[in-house]
């Protein structure tokens, strides 16, 4: 009975209210809006006349893209500040170290200081290379102590000591492994020494090996430099940079220590580490880092920027779909509001681009699909080539955006199904339209150019950076980069099996099952923590699902071209996640949830069309708690100091959130 009571948490309460008013909502939606197919049977069953049906009607895309107008302006720009204050907020350090000392292999450092000091404590900020570093201290220059790291039974470091270097090989204590690079290390020895003299050699195991910054500090927290560094002097060159401890603010988290890196690597000509995704997305990553700097906010400041741009082109394109500016500005504000667009954009990965560049394919593809039958081929083919340009940058920037092209694809030879079947009919006397065949000709040599050719060229040009690392741009070393990069993909993808703790499945993605974690820190403020996970807004996830089966039931009863559209895009981001069998997490399902948000907007816009006052009101009511909800969980978003007690008694709604 204890075990019951204590597995029933407070904040179930939460959820169980929030999961009620969605089914209380969604029952009277299918109620108002799914069974009135019945009603011809009703009134004719009533009047007792024998009425014809009414004839079945046909899938079709074509359509009105409504305009937007200047009140839509006003509200894109009130949503696009206020979303963009939220994310830029504390993004990143501005001021992390920007030289570096290169060593070569065994070579060594040493310094000497103006006055003795105890040193109690040390930070390091490595830069590219990986390998370890045997730091030595001396008094008198005579007699020096090594750096040793204590180990338990399993070999995990659980400390460090000085102890006397005579005798023994060079420890090589101090690590700057590959999860090590570009985030402050701090050291704290188990005893303390006087320390005047200090000396440093590096191991590599993969060059250059770099080490940005060292601080050392005495018995008052004071940092200590070397009044004449030598040739260390990009050591001790950049003390202002250095933070009072590490944290996700000033160093790399997640895999931040790969994309971050890469772009980095791209910028100075290196050979890249991460070759497990296409370059693009790391190119315009590097984008940031080149404006300002090898710095948190450099590397994370591309991808918080892409994730703004996409509401006023989400925006758009809602209202390009339904017409209605209540329905555009509530389905963008919970797509602004959804927690994992807020944490997946503002850490320096590449998922961002490929979200960006699914949405606006989308976009330029619904354009062509809406024009209507007989159209000439010239008006189709500017929105045709949009498309196409953009699922090549996608493409080239990581692997799920092939996944939307499957989609794309579909959707296309749909629309010119429908167009050929409802291409106007000449009537005696009239001007032919359109000659069918040439235009169905014209339309498909073009889109082979833009979906096949131009991509190709795009996602072969994107491997440039891997082909001047090596010294060789021709055309025939450029392909061969490329190629042997995609069987290394393939290969590396099919074989990432590694347990996690954060691992999940797509069943728990639709469900807010099992978020990822990106970052924890409990011990720096006592009854306080700091952390921020991935997944979404409730009422995004919930909400959101709930959508997507009302919208497969319109394809089957309705036959809406808009409900086919929406529930093929969000199927085709998630169906390939059913059977792919490598560790995947919650974060996958990012291209999915911007989906979700146009279904949830295909729903708003019956509930408004339906006029009943109250239903107005529960989308103005779901909106705004979504809104609430994203101002509660925000400094479990980004990684804002909180007391415990608000996490678990406010915030950890399932046991299975670790946050």
């Amino acid at each position: 009975m204890d075990i019951l009571l204590q597995a029933i948490r407070p904040t179930l309460i939460f959820p169980i209210l929030l999961l009620a008013a969605l089914f209380l909502l969604f029952g009277s939606y299918w109620r108002w809006i799914l069974s009135p197919h019945n009603l011809h049977d009703r009134i004719r069953r009533q009047s007792g006349e024998v009425l014809p049906s009414p004839a079945k009607p046909r899938f079709s895309f074509a359509g009105r893209c409504h305009p937007l107008e200047r009140r839509d302006g006003l509200l894109i720009l009130l949503l696009t500040l206020v979303y963009a204050a939220t994310a830029f907020f504390q993004l990143g350090s501005f001021t992390n170290p920007q030289s570096f000392h290169n060593f070569t292999e065994t070579q060594t450092v040493e310094v000497e200081f103006s006055q003795p000091f105890q040193l109690t404590r040390l930070m390091y900020y490595p830069g590219l290379g990986t390998g370890d570093y045997n730091v030595e201290i001396s008094a008198d220059g005579s007699h020096w102590s090594t750096l040793w790291a204590r180990e338990n039974e399993e070999g995990t470091v659980t400390g460090y000591y000085w102890a006397d270097a005579e005798g023994y090989e060079p420890s090589y204590a101090m690590p700057q492994h590959y999860a090590d690079l570009f985030k402050w290390l701090e050291i704290t020895p188990e005893n303390t020494l006087e320390v005047r003299f200090l000396r440093i050699t590096a191991k590599s195991t993969k060059s250059p090996i770099e080490l940005g910054e060292l601080a050392l500090y005495d018995t008052s927290g004071n940092l200590v430099c070397p009044d004449q560094p030598g040739e260390a002097s990009a050591l001790f060159d950049e003390g202002d940079t250095v933070p009072e401890s590490p944290s996700w603010y000033n160093s790399t988290y997640f895999d931040e220590i790969y994309h971050a890196r890469t772009a980095y690597e791209h910028i100075r000509g290196i050979y890249p580490y991460e070759i497990s995704h296409p370059p693009l997305g790391k190119l315009i990553l590097g984008i940031g880092i080149r404006l300002f700097g090898m710095t948190p906010f450099g590397w994370r400041f591309m991808g918080t920027l892409f994730g703004v741009l996409m509401l006023p082109l989400l925006y758009a394109f809602l209202k390009n779909l339904f017409g209605k500016t209540p329905v555009a500005f509530c389905g963008t504000a919970l797509f602004a509001f959804d927690f994992m667009h807020l944490t997946q954009t503002r850490i320096a990965t590449i998922d961002t681009y490929g979200v960006f560049f699914i949405l606006a394919m989308y976009y330029f593809m619904y354009r062509y699909l809406t024009i209507p039958a007989g159209t000439p081929f010239r008006k189709g083919a500017p929105w045709l080539f949009l498309s196409g340009l953009f699922w090549g940058i996608g493409a080239a920037s990581k692997w799920t955006v092939i996944y939307g092209g499957v989609g794309l694809a579909l959707l296309y030879f749909l629309g010119l199904w429908f167009k050929l079947r409802d291409w106007p009919k000449v009537e005696a006397g009239e001007t032919p339209p359109v000659f069918r065949n040439l235009w169905l000709i014209q339309t498909l040599a073009f889109s082979v150019l833009c979906f096949v050719v131009i991509p190709a060229c795009i996602y072969t040009l994107s491997y440039w950076p891997y082909a001047a690392a090596k010294g060789d741009t021709s055309l025939g070393n450029l392909i061969h980069e490329m190629w042997k990069n995609q069987e290394y993909m393939l290969t590396y993808h099919q074989g990432v099996h590694d347990t996690h703790p954060y691992s999940s499945r797509w069943y728990q993605w639709i469900v807010d099952g099992r978020p990822i974690l990106y970052y924890l820190d409990y011990t720096s403020v006592p009854g306080s923590k700091s952390a921020f996970a991935s997944f979404s807004n409730p009422v995004v996830c919930w909400d959101g699902l709930l959508a997507v089966v009302s919208l497969i039931v319109h394809c089957i009863r309705r036959r809406c071209g808009k409900a086919l559209f929406i529930v093929v895009a969000y199927f085709s981001q998630l169906a390939p996640w059913f059977f792919i069998g490598r560790t995947t997490f919650e974060y996958h399902y990012f291209p999915s949830i911007l989906f979700l948000c146009f279904a949830l907007a295909y729903v708003y816009n019956d509930l408004f069309e339906m006029g009943l006052p109250w239903m107005r009101k529960s989308v103005y009511a779901l909106t705004g708690t979504a809104v609430a909800l994203y101002a509660a969980f925000y400094p479990v978003l980004i990684g804002l100091m909180v007391p415990r007690w608000y996490t678990s008694n406010l915030l950890q709604w399932l046991p299975s959130w670790p946050i």
